[in-house]
């Protein structure tokens, strides 16, 4: 194919809380016109109980705002865009059980308001218990460990914990399921009319990073190993899958139902999907030792580097490291932080209690972040963690619990609000510091997300923690502009997933550099930190 001015490509970014999608020009990246919908029965709260830590998402919602946002998207555009691809990434893991014929379980009757029916959204830790016991197991003397290329620790977080906890807790999900498949694996299915739960094509990104499959053990772990973890899998057809494939290959071709419902043409090719943040990082132009940090709810921190140069290298307490998962051709890795922006969303709606009965509005965040930035680091000697909802990397543990600490009559919100900033990037110095110190390098960080943009603050703090340039990148649709760019790369627009990537990226917008003095005030602080961290670890455990 030979791209023109009026080739494009659609790319679908499914959040927590809404999917974006973004008409992109194939021959330069320029983002033409997008969409954004939410999930409707998730912003009303159905089906989550935050208390046990429970969030589910009904994939009707994913349906019907995708289709908001897409008609949304190509309204948009002046003219008929020309659409010659599709790409698509999500939230992960993210897994949700499907019948024969690869619908979604929670469509279909009797399951449509069954929770452990529905998506297992990736923030879901009501799985703990079972990922610990994988992490027992695989720790056992002759067990395989299949565990030692997701960083030596299994989380809660992840697949085979989310579907061993619906087996033990609701066997009329677990017995109609037929399959259990990611977000990221659905979509691409449902745009292309898999009629089949064993024909979903599946990503190596999801699979490689949350399912355990990895060409060493040729896939997924066996029958034997499963039914050691609990005998209720033994009742799983396996092995679920066998084969995955890499973003830049076409996982079908996008039906004329589908088609019609958006109003482009039927025939065009559907990437094979994959996480957000991997996308992300590639819309970001990611190259080898570049960590790419996705700045969102949470913060996924993602990396390549040549195969050849990784050897026999693992690096410990990150979430993987998998052959082809960002790029073909590289080892991609992935760390980061459970809760982000969760952490300032928290606060904020913990200083909002009551505002809507005294008929107050508007965000608290804008009026904190100035006051905060006015102050300097470490404040009034207030000090935090920033595990609200558990810890990521290093050292996956949905268990341990943030803290708040220093706190006098003299301590003020902002005050804290920094201190919830600070603690963030001490948070993403540790991850820094664990690549490092087991054998690879990170040569450039460069920032992507709503609040690497929308938030001086926390970037320069991060930059002056870190002592290192934070390049923030100028989209704001990154994680859709990669998915675009796989589009693209499916499509034969381009040559290659290189060619597209250079191409389509998304240019840096601004730099920060490191403050010297605050680096040092910061050296004493993280110090701090890491002593909060070792008393929460020995006696704060959910």
């Amino acid at each position: 194919m030979q791209a023109t001015s009026n080739t494009h490509v659609l790319g679908l970014d499914f959040g927590s809380d809404s999917v974006r999608a973004v008409v992109v020009r194939a021959t330069d990246g320029a983002e033409i016109a997008s969409g954004v919908a939410e999930y409707p029965r998730w912003m009303e709260g159905r089906f989550c109980n935050p208390a046990r830590q429970q969030y589910r998402q009904h994939p009707a919602d994913y349906m019907e705002a995708m289709v908001a946002a897409v008609r949304d998207a190509i309204a948009g555009c002046d003219g008929t865009p020309e659409i010659v691809g599709i790409g698509v990434d999500t939230t992960g893991s993210s897994p949700l059980p499907v019948a024969d014929d690869g619908a979604a379980l929670a469509l279909k009757e009797g399951f449509t308001t069954d929770p452990d029916a529905m998506c297992i959204l990736w923030k879901d830790h009501t799985s703990t218990r079972e990922a610990e016991e994988i992490n027992a197991l695989c720790a056992e003397e002759g067990v395989t460990d299949y565990i030692r290329y997701v960083g030596g620790i299994y989380s809660s977080e992840w697949y085979w914990a989310k579907i061993l906890n619906v087996g033990r807790s609701n066997s009329k999900v677990f017995r109609a399921a037929a399959n259990w498949v990611e977000l990221c694996d659905y979509i691409p299915a449902l745009l292309t009319g898999v009629d089949s739960a064993s024909k979903v094509v599946r990503s190596r990104c999801a699979a490689g990073h949350k399912a355990l499959w990895h060409p060493d053990w040729g896939g997924l772990p066996d029958r034997d190993w499963l039914t050691r973890l609990d005998p209720v899998l033994g009742n799983l057809t396996t092995p679920l899958f066998t084969e995955t494939r890499t973003s830049d290959q076409v996982a079908g071709m996008l039906t004329p139902e589908w088609a019609g419902r958006f109003g482009i043409p039927s025939g065009i090719p559907v990437a094979v999907g994959a996480f957000d943040c991997h996308m992300g990082a590639v819309g970001a132009g990611i190259e080898p030792y570049s960590l790419v940090r996705v700045m969102g709810t949470s913060t996924c921190d993602i990396l390549v580097a040549p195969p050849e140069e990784v050897g026999d290298t693992l690096v410990h307490g990150i979430c993987g490291q998998v052959p082809g998962s960002v790029m073909p051709g590289q080892i991609g890795f992935e760390a980061g932080q459970s809760s982000f922006g969760d952490v300032f969303a928290w606060f904020e709606s913990l200083l909002s209690w009551g505002r809507s009965e005294r008929g107050s509005k508007g965000s608290l965040l804008p009026a904190l972040e100035k006051e905060a930035a006015a102050l300097p680091p470490g404040a009034f000697g207030e000090r935090a963690l920033d595990w609200l909802n558990g810890r990521r990397t290093p050292d996956a543990d949905q268990t341990v619990r943030a803290m708040i600490g220093g706190l006098h009559l003299g301590s003020t919100a902002p005050s804290v609000y920094r201190a919830l900033v600070e603690a963030t990037a001490f948070g993403s110095r540790a991850i820094v510091e664990r690549f490092e110190s087991e054998g690879i390098p990170v040569k450039k960080i460069v920032a992507i997300g709503g609040i690497a943009r929308k938030s001086d603050l926390i970037s320069q703090v991060c930059a002056d923690v870190m002592n290192r340039e934070i390049h923030v990148v100028e989209s704001d649709q990154a994680c859709a502009r990669g998915a675009a760019i796989f589009a693209a790369t499916a499509a034969g627009a381009h040559d290659g997933i290189e060619a597209a990537k250079a191409a389509m990226l998304s240019p840096i917008e601004k730099t920060f550099t490191p403050n010297a003095e605050a680096h040092a005030a910061y050296e004493a602080i993280y110090a701090d930190y890491q002593a909060l961290g070792a008393f929460a670890n020995a006696n704060l455990k959910g």
